[in-house]
């Protein structure tokens, strides 16, 4: 699941959430946002059962990211829809 929330007038925070042991082990949220550097966004556990990442963006930036668990498995976001063939894309609106 992607939340997006207002940052001031032109920027949106965009919270990637998991469930807390879908995948097991560690899981990073990368992709063009952050050169595709894994551990630059780890998924944090929650109090509500599932853990989650932020990054601030440009209001209507696409991204294209990805996630990355232990031993290197990619996964795309369940709830995305869009995708460039390789990636999952989002608008941060």
């Amino acid at each position: 699941m992607i939340k997006t929330s207002r940052v001031g007038e032109a920027n949106r925070k965009v919270t990637f959430v998991l469930p807390l042991d879908t995948p097991p082990g560690p899981v990073s949220v990368v992709g063009d946002f952050n050169d595709w550097q894994p551990g630059r966004h780890e998924l944090r556990k929650r109090s509500n059962g599932t853990r989650s990442a932020a990054v601030e963006v440009r209001s209507g930036a696409e991204l294209r990211f990805r996630y990355l668990a232990d031993g290197g498995h990619w996964l795309d976001d369940p709830d995305v829809r869009a995708r460039d063939g390789r990636d999952c894309v989002f608008v941060a609106d």
